[in-house]
């Protein structure tokens, strides 16, 4: 029996919710710099300042994403290993109210929430508050049947929250690199997020495809279906991450009207709850 005081820390699965803490602390860092480099810019200087905040704004999407490849990693090395335990659970928790909390919330303020005086901090304040609430409640759930909310998510998970605003707002930039407007695009960041800070808190039920896992097996047609996925994904990586974002976000509207044969195509579940049982 393990020592409630003295817990056991599984090296290769903290290793990854450690380097989701570093990436969310580097993001913030950067939105800080970028925020910086706009504060003591001078009209001679007003270009190469907002190219430059750019620059760092880009960082920052980056490392929120990256945050997003290392969440979805420690748990599978943790199930994978046997090695789930509640201090993996709390430190992950930890991780992500810094990674997909505070990050994209004081990004989305520094682009566009801050030119509004009482408003704008409460719309970053809003969403940061739901996150954290909507990790408390999978904690609470997890605690008292960890199967099942490993199983599928109640409420938008945090995680995909930020990848949401942080892709939407790397296709923006994007469009800005191409002298296109993003004058008006950054309009829709701010409903955006009082809409996911609801979806986070709300019933609507999401896959975790927690069960997708190194042992998961595939069909060659599904494998190279996958695989032309993520070729195409990386080809052009300014706007296909928010597609893949957003079409999850808008499954769970989806997901009670689908078969359950349906679902199960989709999510896998069948095939993978048999490589999961001991």
């Amino acid at each position: 029996m393990s020592d409630p005081g003295n817990p056991k820390i599984y090296l290769l699965p903290n290793l990854m919710t450690a380097g989701n803490l570093f990436c969310g602390f580097a993001a913030t860092i950067k939105i800080l710099e970028g925020a910086l480099v706009q504060a003591g810019s001078t009209a001679a200087t007003a270009q190469a300042a907002e190219l430059l905040a750019s620059q760092k704004f880009h960082t920052a999407i980056w490392c929120i994403l990256a945050s997003c490849v290392f969440d979805a990693l420690d748990g599978r090395l943790a199930r994978l290993g046997g090695h789930e335990s509640p201090f993996g659970r709390e430190f992950d928790s930890l991780a992500d109210i810094v990674s997909f909390g505070v990050a994209p919330a004081l990004m989305v303020y520094r682009i566009v929430l801050h030119e509004f005086d009482q408003t704008g901090w409460l719309i970053a304040a809003l969403y940061l508050v739901c996150g954290a609430l909507r990790l408390a409640r999978f904690n609470c759930l997890a605690a008292a049947d960890a199967s099942s909310a490993n199983r599928e998510f109640k409420g938008f998970p945090i995680p995909a929250a930020a990848g949401v605003i942080a892709s939407v707002t790397l296709c923006m930039l994007w469009f800005d690199e191409r002298n296109r407007d993003i004058g008006q695009g950054k309009w829709v960041l701010p409903p955006l997020m009082v809409f996911l800070s609801w979806m986070m808190f709300s019933g609507f039920r999401y896959p975790s495809f927690k069960a997708l896992n190194w042992r998961t097996t595939r069909s060659l047609p599904k494998f190279i279906g996958i695989l032309i996925l993520l070729v195409f994904t990386v080809v052009n990586y300014q706007w296909m991450p928010a597609v893949i974002f957003i079409s999850y976000l808008l499954y769970g509207f989806l997901r009670p009207f689908l078969s359950r044969k349906m679902k199960e195509e989709i999510e896998d579940e069948v095939e993978d709850d048999s490589l999961e049982s001991p």
